[in-house]
């Protein structure tokens, strides 16, 4: 298909007209030697050899498309974090429940109809394959309405993120391997803190020398806001993390929440930010009215979910608000402790009331190390494994069996159009993790910080007919708390839900929400791009049927699958083994105690009499309570 057909057949899937397009033609490459921390210089995954990627900027009244080229050696997709996309989830862009992959040296084509889905905001844009982001592959994403809610006399994009020195695929295989049966995540080896304005990035501090792959952005303490007295300043935080958690604040300033996940909210006073990973928000800032100092930035790691902190990694990473060139910079230190932020006292600008649920979903999830000697996430019991054909394409190609929910794996929840389900995720977990859920955003409708207690303190009811409840795409399940998340099935298609800690996706930490399958159907037909199937078929994977490739709805033969709980109790190998060293044992016991006795019997007398009594023993089914009689 010519490169003009192929825009016409995308841009014929938006649901309206366009009033228009930008286009960006991204070539994802491997970029040698950047070296953003000063630390190391490592290989990353760029986009057109340059890194980091480019910050995308775009009127929500225009539909973005964005022609991607896989120049790496190994299959990627892009997931643009937070769209809706408007029953084309095939563009969703996370890999096995979206499409297959883009083979090296094609191309994707991804239409994101931001025109028509009704979002602004901020939000960010990421590889979702074999941990790209973790090596790279991620940038901003702002949308801008045509007047915002909120007034401010300029922006800015603060962009955080954790960095490794060693490449994701390394990294992973350590993680998930018998020698890490406790499932220690891999601790970074820094943090970076950088600034866009749009779709450019801020340089680095004048006079300052970065590495030269990256000499055109300004990281950490080579980089800064400049700001002017009497502005008031929005700034766009987001976490691109792929571990931790980061607390932001500016030292002389006070801030006010006015957006989480692309939701405007009304104008909440804090004195830090505490984010997650892959959450974001934005917050007014006023200027100072004097020039007579410049101001110390913050971004501290939280080393709670580090399995030890290495005495070379720099928790707390800092930058700078700029008023005048020359003066010193006031830093207030640290703080002492950092308080859990609850999203729920954000108030939408919007009106949405709570409407009535009609399903419940509930997950419970913890991780445990399992029989194959790795430490695994399971979501009710079960591990999430990618299926062999995505999970949209599995739901318009299998007829009337797309309405059976064996047929996508064990780890897939089908929802009825127009449902208002709510997502019950309970944590057995001690620590905390942040879970996305792919086109839509959900009504935080309730928190337990124990969800299995009487204590209603602990464990509030659910209260119906809330006005107003916050809505967010990505929000944080406490340690041993639940939250109860509630969404209209509106959108037909096939999405993620999980936890956006990579290590943990990656350990199985994941289910699929299989939406209105044959509302997802009609909108499907002749919609889905020819090229889609043509990728999957380079890759030699499966474009049709169930989730193993297969036409039947229950036939899930070769489907991926486990690891596995292990078996508590006496299991056939263990009997065998502990069989053998009861046997030795009394056999070397009774031969202490006939050579004690002065008997002179030779080695091989000894051992037959010993056989004989371990023989009738055995008859009896009397050796320790171990052995039944065989017929």
């Amino acid at each position: 298909m010519s490169l003009s057909r192929r825009v016409i057949q995308l841009l014929s899937t938006s649901t309206c007209a366009l009033a228009g397009v930008q286009e960006l033609w991204w070539n994802v490459t491997y970029v040698e030697n950047a070296n953003p921390d000063g630390l190391y210089a490592r290989r990353v995954v760029g986009v057109n050899n340059t890194w980091p990627p480019p910050p995308i900027s775009v009127n929500n009244s225009d539909s973005l498309l964005i022609h991607l080229t896989n120049g790496l050696d190994i299959p990627t997709t892009l997931h643009n974090h937070g769209m809706f996309f408007n029953s084309t989830s095939w563009m969703d862009g996370a890999l096995g429940v979206s499409q297959c992959g883009i083979p090296p040296g094609q191309t994707f084509d991804y239409v994101v109809p931001i025109n028509s889905s009704g979002q602004w905001g901020t939000y960010w844009t990421h590889a979702h394959a074999s941990g790209q982001y973790v090596d790279g592959l991620r940038t901003p994403l702002v949308l801008h309405p045509a007047e915002e809610t909120h007034q401010y006399d300029e922006e800015f994009t603060v962009i955080l993120g954790d960095w490794y020195h060693q490449q994701h695929s390394v990294l992973l295989e350590s993680f998930l391997s018998i020698g890490n049966p406790g499932g220690a995540e891999p601790i970074p080896d820094s943090a970076l803190i950088y600034f866009a304005q749009n779709s450019t990035y801020l340089p680095p501090i004048s006079g300052t020398s970065p590495s030269p792959v990256t000499s055109a952005v300004g990281f950490n303490e080579n980089s800064t806001l400049p700001f002017v007295p009497g502005k008031t300043y929005r700034l766009r935080v987001i976490n691109t993390s792929a571990l931790s958690t980061f607390f932001f604040w500016i030292d002389g300033h006070s801030m006010r929440i006015i957006e989480a996940d692309g939701t405007d909210v009304e104008e909440y006073p804090v004195d830090l930010l505490d984010l997650a990973v892959a959450q974001r928000y934005s917050v007014l800032v006023d200027a100072r009215n004097d020039t007579s100092s410049n101001w110390m930035i913050h971004a501290n790691m939280d080393p709670t979910m580090f399995d030890t902190v290495p005495s070379t990694l720099q928790l707390n990473i800092t930058s700078s608000v700029t008023y005048a060139g020359g003066q010193n910079i006031t830093d207030l230190g640290t703080v002492s402790e950092y308080p859990e932020f609850n999203d729920t006292v954000l108030v939408p600008s919007v009106v949405v009331p709570q409407p009535p649920a009609t399903n419940t979903v509930d997950l419970e999830f913890f991780f445990q190390t399992m029989n194959d000697g790795t430490n695994r996430a399971m979501i009710n019991g079960v591990v999430y494994n990618s299926p062999l054909v995505p999970a949209i394409m599995s739901e318009v190609s299998l007829g009337s069996n797309a309405t059976v929910q064996k047929a996508y794996g064990p780890y897939s929840y089908i929802l009825d159009h127009l449902d208002v389900v709510d997502i019950v995720v309970k944590n057995q977990d001690t620590n905390h993790h942040p879970f996305h859920l792919h086109g839509h955003k959900f009504q935080i409708v309730n928190r337990a910080s124990v969800f299995d207690s009487n204590d209603t303190t602990l464990n509030p009811p659910l209260v119906e007919g809330q006005p107003n409840p916050m809505r967010r795409d990505t929000t944080v399940i406490p340690g041993g708390g639940s939250v109860t998340l509630r969404v209209v099935a509106d959108n037909p298609g096939a999405w993620f839900f999980h936890c956006h800690i990579e290590w943990h996706l990656e350990s199985g930490l994941a289910v699929q929400f299989i939406e209105a399958p044959m509302q997802a159907q009609e909108r499907a037909a002749g919609n889905i791009p020819s090229f889609m199937y043509e990728q999957c078929a380079t890759l030699g994977t499966p474009s049709s049927g169930n989730a193993a490739g297969h036409a039947s709805a229950t036939d899930l033969s070769g489907l991926p699958l486990g690891p596995y709980q292990q078996k508590l109790g006496w299991l056939p190998k263990g009997i065998l083994a502990m069989t053998g060293c009861v046997l030795s044992a009394v056999i070397g016991m009774l031969s202490v105690v006939w050579y004690s006795m002065g008997e002179g019997d030779s080695d091989e007398e000894i051992e037959e009499e010993t056989r004989r009594r371990l023989a009738d023993k055995a008859k009896g089914g009397k050796l320790f309570g171990m052995f039944k009689r065989r017929g």
